[in-house]
């Protein structure tokens, strides 16, 4: 089984929410519909980019936006069929733990990374000029650069049945950037453990 270089703690759901919204505010994909449904609750950017996790209103609050805006909670979208009941741990992954991880099952990941859905082959498809969808690599080429300027990410979130199949739930583009540098630090993850992950563990 993988063993994590570091264990830094047991995590949370709220933990998981916070820092699955907080990767997802800076994202070019996602991150305009966020903050359309962050004014219309009424809420200020810092609800996400300094989470209190004592709070319990903030954390009501937060979860009613990962729910607007990806389903979770509500059994549909990205959260379909997702487990009620995980375990989070906080941990550092090495750089060869971290290239075990596989992308998200989605069409663009799939594709990007040649049906592998392993980084190291998306980041060699890259560095190969490859495009996927005819989408532009520009966005985790840029994410790499910020990386080697000592940029910090937000940790990954990464699900499965054990710790040794684990799969990127959100953060694969900043998986991607970590990879096109070839894994070069740890890398801080929250790690969702449930025995019924089912799909999310293919």
């Amino acid at each position: 089984m993988l063993t994590v270089v570091q264990v830094l703690g047991m995590s949370s759901e709220d933990e998981m929410v916070a820092c699955f919204l907080r990767g997802e505010l800076s994202s070019q994909r996602f991150g305009k519909n966020l903050r359309s449904h962050l004014a219309a609750a009424g809420q200020a950017d810092q609800l996400l980019t300094h989470p209190d996790l004592s709070d319990a209103g903030a954390n009501f609050a937060r979860r009613a936006l990962l729910a607007a805006t990806r389903g979770y909670g509500e059994n549909r979208d990205l959260f379909e069929n997702f487990p009620t009941q995980v375990t989070w741990t906080r941990a550092l992954l090495s750089a060869d733990e971290a290239a075990s991880v596989r992308y998200l099952d989605y069409s663009y990941w799939v594709e990007l990374s040649g049906g592998s859905r392993r980084p190291t082959d998306a980041a060699a498809r890259i560095k190969a000029g490859l495009r996927t969808f005819d989408v532009s690599n520009e966005t985790s080429v840029d994410a790499a650069q910020a990386l080697l300027r000592g940029e910090r990410f937000p940790p990954l979130i990464v699900v499965g049945e054990r710790q040794d199949n684990l799969v990127c739930l959100e953060g694969n583009l900043r998986l991607t950037a970590y990879a096109l540098i070839g894994f070069q630090t740890d890398i801080e993850c929250l790690i969702g453990i449930a025995p019924t992950m089912g799909r999310w563990a293919k």
